[in-house]
């Protein structure tokens, strides 16, 4: 891997966090292309991560490269994948960090046979090294093109594989919506203790330090997150009456019909996006 040529098409903060990881992987900055066309995200760039090869165009920073990586906004995607189409080169591996759009199309834009693609689904704590990334290929992605695109991932958080692209869906609605939901489970958590009579920083660590604490159980433990639960919620005491309200309250009714209205918007915009016309 640290002897070939990764290129990132959009200069954003998702190929921030990437470019970042990969770096601090050991992976050689000189062998990093980026290409935006924003003159300030360039400079930035090479700010930070002064070796790494920054231009204004696409084809231009493409060329030569094993690995390209499309960091743009989904609706930018099509146009960017039918501009590199006529100089796409055998066995260079095609990964998409752009959510919602499907392998299909992906490959029907570049208008190359046999093209190894792969389609990820990171979340915005990939910006502090901790993501939770879902990938899927098509079967033109060889046993080392798999291991290439999960350890570029994995550079920043976990990397999991999705046997189904069906299943990216409710990915995107798990992992990649999910941190919006903890968001505001903490923010509503914080506002409480404020109304109890907390100061508005105490509330805010106290219920931060919480939130990563109770994630780093659950990662570091055998238990599922049921049991955890349970171990901490003593008969009669005050973590079990505030369950009860909870589920009086309809949560997990209310997170499941979270979950599928998100995984259904991600199938509606994935049908608008992938209109050849869109």
């Amino acid at each position: 891997m640290k002897d070939c040529k990764i290129t990132f098409i959009g200069g954003g903060n998702m190929a921030r966090s990437l470019i970042g990881g990969l770096i601090e992987d050991g992976f050689n900055p000189q062998h990093i292309h980026v290409s935006d066309p924003e003159p300030q995200c360039l400079h930035s760039l090479s700010s930070a991560y002064s070796t790494i090869q920054t231009h204004s165009d696409n084809l231009t920073a493409a060329q030569d490269c094993d690995v390209l990586i499309l960091a743009v906004k989904p609706q930018q995607l099509q146009s960017v994948i039918k501009q590199l189409s006529p100089d796409w080169q055998e066995n260079r591996l095609l990964i998409s960090i752009a959510a919602g759009i499907k392998i299909d199309d992906m490959a029907r834009w570049l208008d190359f046979d046999d093209a190894a693609i792969v389609r990820s689904m990171p979340n915005t704590p990939s910006l502090v090294q901790a993501g939770a990334a879902a990938l899927c290929a098509n079967k033109a992605v060889t046993k080392q093109q798999h291991e290439l695109a999960e350890s570029i991932l994995r550079a920043v958080g976990l990397a999991i594989w999705i046997d189904d692209e069906e299943k990216m869906d409710a990915v995107t609605a798990l992992s990649g919506s999910g941190p919006a939901y903890f968001f505001l489970v903490m923010e509503a958590m914080e506002f409480a203790a404020k109304e109890m009579g907390l100061e508005a920083e105490t509330a805010r660590l106290l219920c931060l330090q919480t939130a990563f604490g109770a994630a780093k159980m659950a990662l570091e433990s055998d238990e599922s997150t049921a049991t955890l639960r349970e171990q901490v919620t003593s008969p009669g005491g005050t973590t079990e009456r505030a369950l009860h309200e909870l589920d009086d309250g309809g949560l997990r009714g209310l997170f499941e019909n979270a979950l599928i209205a998100a995984a259904l918007r991600s199938r509606e915009l994935a049908n608008q996006l992938g209109d050849d016309n869109a």
